[in-house]
């Protein structure tokens, strides 16, 4: 085990992913949950969620690249793997040689991928991406019989079918009604039951039940955040956070009235000041824009302040504090809690950002079979899509 000497560190509660995934196996019925684990299980840490959602019963994971998915293969994992994103030609006969599933984005990607299977291999499995309404990958609506009949007429495995919504968490949308009615139209022609169909990402798997299909996608909520606020506040469960963000003061000295601190010397005390120092900075996730943002020390708010550095920052205390005094970035100290929810919306960006951000020197420790008093959602009016 890699011995870690700064203080600095994220908490990953395993047991919070679990009962997350409860939540969704219980919600979505006979339909699969295809556990999306991309860009390293949104900042959680990859190889551990995927053995915790395996070992509670997911038979399929979803990633955004080949890369990805070829990591988890090399890393032992056998289950059905999904690339949603683009698969390039160079990665069909290793795709075909791992077992991988790729998502056909395109007439055109169809096409090449036709020219480059190698028959010698196993038949290359392929998911059917439709294009109803995101705008960003997938076959075209109107191109759907062309692609289902190329398929048919070449050496392709055909797993699944699916769209992506746009505004699932979201009330009222029309284009979310808009995708799902192109969807059923699309559905209508398919003819072949084996195939499975996916539609729901997190939000929808929780607004919509009734569309769940064969299977859910979910992302995000997995690890405990909410899509949006509207789905936070309507949704039937309390999702569990599993990521806590955590540090200690490295330094306290006294500020005096009228001296300043930091890059630029933003800041300047009013009064007589205590500051410490934590080892955290913009190059471990603790972004510029999170000067002024509370963290907590002895269960109260304390701001940060000045300039945020590289690799540290400082905050004001509210009294002399010794060095090696626990910092709580996100999470819960006594009463009160720091969501990822509130550092999205200081830095006017979405919950999604925030985990992803969490650079690899800030390590990952891993916990099973904690109690979650002190992490069980909290509606929050700092939540901002």
């Amino acid at each position: 085990m890699t011995e870690n000497y700064r203080p600095t560190k994220a908490v990953i509660n395993l047991t919070a992913i679990k009962n997350n995934l409860t939540y969704f196996q219980e919600k979505s019925g006979d339909a699969e949950v295809i556990a999306v684990v991309k860009a390293d299980a949104y900042g959680h840490g990859v190889l551990e969620v995927v053995e915790t959602v395996i070992e509670n019963g997911v038979r399929m994971l979803a990633v955004a690249t080949p890369d990805e998915a070829l990591f988890l293969r090399k890393h032992g994992i056998d289950i059905e793997l999904l690339v949603l994103g683009a698969t390039p030609s160079q990665f069909i006969p290793i795709a075909q040689k791992h077992n991988i599933t790729v998502t056909a984005i395109s007439l055109d990607w169809l096409s090449m991928a036709a020219m480059h299977v190698e028959q010698e291999l196993a038949t290359l499995k392929i998911h059917l991406k439709v294009d109803t309404g995101m705008r960003r990958i997938g076959v075209q609506v109107d191109e759907v019989d062309e692609a289902f009949g190329f398929i048919a007429d070449h050496d392709f495995d055909f797993k699944g079918i699916f769209t992506h919504f746009a505004t699932a968490d979201e009330k009222d949308s029309p284009l979310f009604n808009q995708q799902v009615n192109a969807m059923n139209t699309i559905l209508d022609k398919l003819n072949n039951s084996t195939v499975m169909v996916h539609v729901s990402n997190s939000a929808a798997a929780i607004m919509h039940p009734n569309l769940v299909c064969d299977a859910v996608r979910i992302g995000i909520s997995l690890y405990g955040i909410a899509p949006s606020p509207y789905v936070g506040e309507e949704m039937d469960f309390n999702l569990q956070p599993a990521l806590s963000l955590e540090t200690e003061m490295i330094h306290v000295k006294k500020l005096k009235a009228g001296e300043a601190l930091s890059y630029g010397a933003t800041y300047r005390a009013e009064q007589d000041e205590w500051i410490a120092t934590i080892p955290i900075g913009y190059a471990d996730g603790m972004l510029r824009g999170l000067q002024g943002q509370d963290v907590l020390v002895k269960g109260q708010r304390v701001p940060i302040v000045g300039r945020i550095c590289m690799d540290q920052c400082m905050i004001r205390l509210a009294e002399r504090l010794p060095i090696g005094e626990k910092v709580q970035l996100i999470g819960r100290q006594g009463d009160q809690q720091i969501l990822i929810d509130e550092w999205a919306k200081k830095l006017d960006t979405i919950p999604y950002e925030i985990p992803c951000v969490l650079t690899k020197r800030v390590p990952r420790i891993y916990l099973r079979g904690a109690e979650f008093s002190d992490l069980s959602f909290q509606k929050s009016d700092k939540m901002l899509r």
